[in-house]
């Protein structure tokens, strides 16, 4: 895996625009009125692709891109009106409630005929597909777990504890051949893909940007951690059926071992992490902190959101023929 910084995208509309322009001048300066971002869709390609960038700026940076640009104050102006409008955009789309077992409870109900991208992957993937897959899920997993651990200092005690405990995990048990973003990488490669860090950023679509920029929102925020924490564990418990799947379409394709490897993994890993995330990380941060529980239910039901986004731009795609990838 690359450690070098991801070059910096084209640009998408007037925002990724204004911010990828002024990255390349290194001038500070006025951005966009606030009022482009409120005419702007904040589930489409400009709004998210300016959001990853000014996200990408306190994960490894952008080539070319002077870090000071991290906390310029109006960079981030601009980048608070963009997730006003993300966050507005979700709240809209989801129900609500505080009800925070039923919406675990029904995370874990496998539906008989399910019809999203592993279970269409598993089904009748054919090669193109996976690999398709893999370029749009680098984004996230060449990174994987890093905007959790923004939580971390947010949390205390048996919720704190137990977070710890799933990204020591995450962050391969103090081994960096174990590292799942290294796995992810030995993934890409096997694949005959380039496993560069954010090698494919200009490929990802909104939606996929979007599953990515949900953490960052959350995990940066600290009034948001109920909301990270609800996501991580939507995460954990919908993450090992699906990589059963993707290792069933892995072995019937006759794909490297190094590609079934991430996911044997996670099957593994995710039902311990399961049952940690429900009963000690959410069951030891309501018990400190009962009035987040609308928070974490919201961090469940927008994590579905983005997902649902993302499955059905792919799928539709797919079953065109067409390829899902920008």
């Amino acid at each position: 895996m690359s450690s070098v910084v991801a070059a910096l995208p084209a640009a998408r509309g007037p925002l990724s625009e204004a911010i990828i322009g002024s990255f390349h001048r290194d001038e500070r300066g006025e951005f966009p009125e606030l009022g482009e971002v409120g005419d702007a869709d904040p589930f489409g390609e400009d709004v998210q692709l300016a959001l990853y960038l000014c996200y990408e700026l306190h994960y490894q940076g952008l080539a070319g891109v002077d870090p000071d640009w991290e906390w310029d104050p109006e960079l981030l102006r601009l980048r608070a009106a963009m997730e006003r409008s993300f966050l507005a955009g979700l709240r809209a789309a989801v129900a609500g409630g505080e009800d925070v077992e039923s919406e675990l409870d029904e995370l874990l109900v496998e539906p008989v005929d399910g019809n999203g991208l592993s279970h269409f992957l598993a089904g009748q993937g054919e090669w193109w597909h996976l690999r398709e897959y893999f370029v749009h899920r680098s984004v996230y997993h060449l990174k994987e777990a890093d905007p959790h651990a923004w939580v971390i200092p947010r949390l205390r005690g048996r919720a704190k504890a137990a977070l710890v405990a799933v990204e020591f995990d995450e962050f391969g048990g103090g081994r960096g051949d174990r590292v799942h973003a290294r796995l992810y990488a030995d993934l890409m490669e096997a694949a005959g893909l380039d496993a560069g860090y954010l090698h494919y950023l200009d490929r990802a679509p909104a939606s996929m940007l979007a599953v990515v920029n949900l953490m960052s929102l959350f995990g940066l925020h600290r009034r948001l951690r109920g909301a990270l924490v609800g996501h991580f564990a939507a995460a954990e418990i919908t993450t090992a059926p699906s990589a059963i799947r993707l290792e069933h379409a892995l072995t019937r394709l006759g794909a490297p071992a190094a590609c079934t490897r991430f996911f044997t993994e996670h099957i593994e890993a995710d039902a311990v992490h399961e049952q940690i995330m429900r009963h000690d990380v959410i069951g030891g941060l309501l018990t400190d902190e009962p009035e987040l529980a609308a928070d974490v239910v919201f961090g469940i039901q927008a994590t579905n959101v983005v997902e649902a986004r993302f499955t059905a731009d792919v799928l539709s795609a797919w079953h065109s023929g067409d390829s899902s990838l920008r």
